[in-house]
């Protein structure tokens, strides 16, 4: 009988410490006192740098209440998107925050947070392809040349989509946009949201936005698997924040006005 027990009161002892080893991104912020966020700040109107050095936008500005809310200043760590999965997992940071889809192909390797808005991807397209492309399955000919950002949905979707077309990513969104607006690529893939702003930013009257999605895409928080405490904690937060009208507070100040562009360079 003192056997069992030794055995059984062993088995507690690892258990908890086997939980306080593992406790959760919100439970390590808060005891740190700083949520620390991995994010590619190049996402318009999501996380973007203005033309004072520092990163704005729509998902900035939840996250921002997300930390208000834990009682903890919010450190965003600047993060190749490309790379910024395998940082995660390294434990540069507590969350991915960058404007991730919740692709089933990313969920096998992160837990996710229930999506805090949902995009899709659309084209811009060169202005004298106006009436011949119409929709993403125009564009699937060898004698087209598609763009957009490396290790985004827009690079997924165009190679299994529009796979017959020529692609080449780049590393920001910019770069991309510009190449069809050179005339050296014809259309451009990415979430809607990006697209609009792009178009009036810079398209220089040379871009036709397709704006009809054709594609469904959540986009959500990333976490390491396992993590449910803090599922549970984010889960709840944005639940808050919809019915209490800080997100929409937030969303409209993004997507419905367009002062945030004088900040920008």
């Amino acid at each position: 009988m003192k056997k069992y027990l030794s055995r059984l009161m062993l088995g507690v002892t690892v258990l908890v410490a086997a939980t306080a080893a593992h406790a959760g991104a919100i439970d390590d912020a808060v005891k740190r006192g700083t949520l620390k966020v991995g994010m590619d700040p190049t996402y318009m109107p999501f996380e973007m740098t203005d033309k004072r050095g520092e990163i704005i936008g729509f998902e900035v500005d939840i996250l921002k209440a997300m930390a208000k809310s834990m009682g903890v200043k919010l450190e965003l760590v600047s993060t190749g998107y490309d790379g910024i999965i395998p940082a995660f997992l390294t434990g540069k940071f507590d969350m991915i925050g960058s404007g991730m889809t919740l692709t089933q192909e990313r969920n096998l390797r992160l837990n996710f947070s229930e999506p805090f808005i949902v995009v899709g991807q659309t084209l811009l397209i060169r202005k004298d392809l106006e009436g011949t492309i119409k929709s993403y399955k125009d564009l699937n000919d060898e004698k087209y040349r598609l763009t957009s950002k490396l290790g985004t949905t827009g690079e997924m979707v165009a190679k299994k989509l529009i796979s017959k077309a020529k692609y080449h990513g780049y590393d920001n969104e910019q770069e991309g946009v510009l190449d069809v607006v050179n005339g050296k690529a014809d259309a451009f893939v990415y979430d809607a949201p990006y697209n609009v702003v792009a178009e009036k930013k810079v398209g220089s009257g040379k871009l036709v936005f397709l704006e009809e999605p054709f594609t469904f895409e959540p986009l959500a928080f990333g976490l390491k698997k396992g993590d449910y405490d803090s599922l549970n904690y984010i889960n709840n937060f944005l639940h808050q924040i919809r019915n209490d009208g800080t997100y929409d507070r937030i969303h409209d100040k993004w997507f419905k006005s367009s002062e945030w562009l004088k900040d920008m360079e």
